[in-house]
């Protein structure tokens, strides 16, 4: 599973980015996390960030960002 939090490096961003990494963590899966920060990239997903993607598919975009729970079930495993 390839997990992508995007966003220009702000606050919420690294937040995001964070909780992500507790939510698959919990899960006890394997996912490749990336945070992208590159503009052009993020554009190709979204034009809200912070945004996650999982599998190339944007699952959550802008404000409010997700707690841990929210974000287990955008990654789609309960």
């Amino acid at each position: 599973m390839e997990i992508l939090v995007l966003g220009p490096g702000c606050e919420n961003c690294k937040k995001l980015y964070e909780t992500t990494k507790k939510a698959v963590s919990e899960l006890g899966i394997e996912a490749d996390i990336k945070k992208i920060e590159d503009i052009p990239t993020i554009m190709k997903y979204t034009m809200n960030t912070p945004a996650l993607v999982v599998d190339g598919k944007t699952v959550h975009s802008g404000k409010p960002l997700p707690d841990v729970e929210k974000v287990k079930k955008l990654i789609g495993v309960k």
